[in-house]
């Protein structure tokens, strides 16, 4: 469940990064959103991992 509302937030992170380049903003306003964006999927991915033990 929590990896669907997290794959969720990255996609509004990556379309808020996209709009904000368009937007002609700070440049580190479009990389800070795909950080955030970026970190979002890698933890819906850790979640979705069976533990080994």
């Amino acid at each position: 469940m929590w990896s669907v509302l997290l794959m969720g937030l990255s996609g509004l992170l990556i379309g808020g990064a996209i709009s904000f380049r368009q937007q002609k903003k700070a440049r580190w306003v479009f990389i800070a959103f795909l950080v955030l964006a970026g970190m979002a999927l890698l933890a819906a991915y850790l979640l979705t991992l069976q533990p080994s033990a």
